[in-house]
């Protein structure tokens, strides 16, 4: 596997990770919360007046796109593992920025999901 197709993987997977953030700030959004306790139709409605909501889809979109490239380079068993390192991208931002409460057994399943990437890569 080329460095540009490693690099472009985890481009991918990076913002894929990005995309979850901004749409968890979306949704925790003062506005977006009374709506969702509104029920479906006004959820809807505030989701789509939400400018994180638009971001994280735009970002997903985009990584899509990219992965979609990805794709056509590298075989799909090669690929597909390395978006297991979205769950240590994602793990990260809940910590660092958005303050959540990390237990052992996530963090020792997460260090579990990276051994397989490395493996898989190394195999590629």
């Amino acid at each position: 596997m080329s460095l540009l197709v490693l690099s472009l993987i985890l481009l991918t997977v990076f913002s894929s990770a990005c995309a979850q953030l901004v749409l968890k700030l979306g949704v925790g959004d003062q506005k977006m919360q009374a709506a969702m306790q509104s029920g479906i139709v006004d959820s809807f409605i505030a989701a789509a007046f939400s400018p994180f909501i638009w971001l994280g889809l735009i970002i997903y979109a985009l990584s899509v796109a990219l992965w979609v490239w990805v794709l056509s380079k590298v075989d799909l068993s090669v690929a597909y593992p390395f978006v297991g390192i979205g769950f240590v991208v994602t793990m990260l931002f809940g910590i660092l920025l958005l303050n959540e409460n990390v237990t052992p057994m996530r963090i020792i399943g997460t260090v579990l999901i990276v051994g397989g990437c490395v493996l898989v890569g190394r195999s590629a």
